[in-house]
C-alpha cells in the first residue's frame, strides 16, 4: 500500500496536538476525548449487527493514536492498526497508546492485500487536496476485505460552529472542507456502496440537556460532524457495471 496523499504537515503539532485543538473545541465546551468517544460509540451502534465479523481495524490517518485505542471497543478484541504520514505523530502514538493488538506504522509499512474488516477515518480528508482524495479512497478500498466497512467522519461544512472552531485551530485554518454529497459521490466512484449518513454533535456543553434529541435528529445536517458509512461489496462488480 502506497502512502496516502499529503505530507507530514502535522509533525510540528505532534507533541501539543491537544493544546492546538483545544483552542477551537473550547467553544463547544468539550475536549477531544468527548468527541472521540462519541464517534466510536455511534459507529458501534451503526455496526451492532456486524461487530462479530470485525477482527482487524484500520485507523486511516491515526495522528497521535488517541482514537486507535478506542477502536478496540468496537468488537471482541480486534487488532487495530493506526497509519499516518507524520513520523512525529506516530512516535507520540507509540509512546502513549502502545498495547497488545494495537500497531502504529507508516503507510508504506502496512503492506499490500485486503486484510481489514473495518476502516475508520476522522478529520483527515479535509487535509488532503481535493484532486488527491480519489487516490486516498482507492487505498482504503484496497485495504478492506470484501464486505468490509468504511466509516468516514468529517467536519460538517453546513454547521457555522464547525467553521468557527476550525478558524481557531492552527492546522485547520487552510483546510478544504468535504461536503457530505461530495463524500458520497467519491465513495461510490471508488467502488463503495454508501449505507448511511449521520450527523452528530449538535449541542454544545451548555445545551447538553438537549443532547437526547441528537439521535432522532441524526439524519438532519445539523451536527458539527458527519459520518458516511460505506461498504466494500462482498463480490466484484460484473463487467459493464451490471
Amino acid at each position: 500500500m502506497n502512502p496516502p496523499p499529503g505530507n507530514a504537515e502535522f509533525d510540528p503539532f505532534a507533541a501539543d496536538y491537544d493544546a492546538a485543538l483545544a483552542c477551537g473545541l473550547r467553544l463547544a465546551g468539550e475536549d477531544r476525548d468527548f468527541f472521540a468517544r462519541g464517534r466510536v460509540a455511534w459507529l458501534a451502534r451503526c455496526l451492532r449487527d456486524h461487530k462479530k465479523n470485525i477482527r482487524a481495524v484500520l485507523d486511516f490517518g491515526c495522528g497521535d493514536g488517541a482514537a486507535t485505542a478506542l477502536l478496540q471497543q468496537l468488537a471482541e478484541n480486534p487488532s487495530v492498526t493506526g497509519v499516518d504520514v507524520s513520523p512525529a505523530s506516530l512516535a507520540v502514538a507509540r509512546e502513549r497508546h502502545a498495547a497488545e493488538q494495537v500497531t502504529f506504522c507508516a503507510p508504506d509499512e502496512l503492506g499490500a492485500g485486503a486484510r481489514f474488516d473495518l476502516a475508520f477515518c476522522n478529520g483527515v480528508f479535509h487535509h488532503i487536496p481535493p484532486a488527491e482524495r480519489p487516490a486516498a479512497l482507492a487505498r482504503v478500498f484496497a485495504a478492506l476485505r470484501p464486505g468490509g466497512w468504511f466509516a468516514l467522519w468529517e467536519n460538517n461544512p453546513w454547521n457555522p460552529g464547525t467553521r468557527l472552531i476550525m478558524r481557531r485551530v492552527a492546522f485547520d485554518r487552510d483546510a478544504v472542507l468535504l461536503w457530505p454529497v461530495t463524500a458520497r459521490r467519491l465513495l461510490r466512484a471508488a467502488g463503495f456502496v454508501v449505507r448511511r449518513t449521520d450527523f452528530r454533535f449538535i449541542f454544545p456543553r451548555w445545551l447538553r440537556g438537549l443532547r437526547p434529541l441528537e439521535t432522532p435528529l441524526h439524519r438532519l445536517p445539523l451536527g458539527g460532524q458527519y459520518q458516511v458509512l460505506a461498504q466494500k461489496p462482498a463480490f466484484p462488480a460484473p463487467p459493464g457495471g451490471r
